[in-house]
């Protein structure tokens, strides 16, 4: 739909009337780089500032606590979790992913600021893991949300975890993160999947 600015608004055709004023329904807007330089400096700053948001479904979360001890020591690194989705550039998604969670993965990460990226922890959040043939499982969180990097394993161990935000700093500085503008650019498709899954959706398209 189209307003008389011939941008595109957002129905939030599932809320209640009362509640529509409450929500905006402004269409995301793709970001686009800065300039060459620019850009690269501000591509090293967001590697070596990797605030992340843990959404732990399953047992795969368990495996992040050993980041924050003197062994690995993340803090270090750039790297450090913070308690809400406003504060965060990282969303890690670690273990399975349900029907009921994925209203809330949709939520948390549509209200983390641009640039934001995603990594997939374990098995389970990638193909379903254990639960693949479960009625009540996301088998490919991809489908739904862009994902930067993936982290394999059941449950991967504290050393896979580092290589993986090793790999995503690494596509960081390539400029290869662009999931936040895949996002909006493929928006319908990915709110399509969601609401495939998501029967009671009762919020606004776009939750900022």
């Amino acid at each position: 739909m189209k307003n008389k600015n011939d941008k595109k608004i957002l129905e939030n055709a599932d809320l209640k009337p009362i509640d529509k004023d409450l929500f905006s329904n402004a269409y995301p807007e793709t970001v686009p780089p800065l300039n060459k330089y620019m850009e690269k400096l501000a591509n090293w700053a967001r590697a070596n500032s990797l605030w992340f948001l843990a959404f732990g479904t399953g047992c795969g979360a368990i495996e992040l606590r050993p980041l924050l001890t003197s062994r690995f020591d993340i803090y270090s690194k750039g790297i450090a979790p913070r308690p809400t989705p406003r504060q965060s550039g990282v969303f890690i998604i670690g273990g399975y992913s349900s029907v009921k969670t994925l209203k809330r993965i949709i939520r948390s990460y549509e209200q983390m600021q641009n640039p934001k990226f995603v990594i997939s922890l374990c098995s389970c959040s990638i193909n379903g893991g254990m639960y693949f043939d479960s009625y009540n499982t996301i088998n490919q969180i991809d489908k739904y949300i862009p994902v930067d990097v993936f982290i394999t394993g059941c449950m991967p161990r504290p050393e896979a975890i580092m290589a993986g935000f090793d790999k995503l700093k690494e596509r960081i500085l390539a400029g290869k993160t662009e999931g936040a503008n895949k996002y909006v650019e493929n928006f319908e498709y990915y709110k399509a999947n969601q609401k495939k899954i998501i029967k009671d959706w009762n919020m606004p398209d776009y939750n900022w």
